[in-house]
């Protein structure tokens, strides 16, 4: 998979995505740059089905990308089971307008 780089060295970016996608896991929505929800998109969509899955092993893998083991737990529990009869598309990216500051395109992710 292509991935934007976001003008960041390859941990940063991960390590931002990864804090990135625990948030929106944690919170049900987030907001941040149209191209960071883009690149976070694919990756949410991914935990939702590992969730869906429900085993030990996907468990295991949730657990090895996501940054708190809270939000493993509501992954499982609370936001997976919710699309159990859904094929894929869990999240959506809603445009705001632009930053203030610099007039970055700006965005809400949430699930759908």
């Amino acid at each position: 998979m292509k991935q934007k780089k976001l003008g960041r060295t390859s941990g940063h970016r991960r390590a931002l995505l990864r804090n990135q996608v625990t948030a929106l896991i944690m919170h049900g929505q987030i907001e941040t740059t149209e191209a960071k929800a883009k690149s976070i998109k694919p990756l949410a969509d991914k935990m939702v089905t590992l969730g869906k899955r429900g085993d030990l092993a996907a468990r295991r893998q949730a657990a090895a990308f996501l940054t708190d083991p809270v939000a493993v737990q509501k992954l499982f529990d609370d936001v997976a089971p919710k699309y159990e009869d859904r094929n894929g598309g869990y999240t959506r990216i809603i445009k705001t307008g632009v930053r203030r500051g610099d007039a970055a395109p700006m965005a809400i992710i949430e699930w759908v």
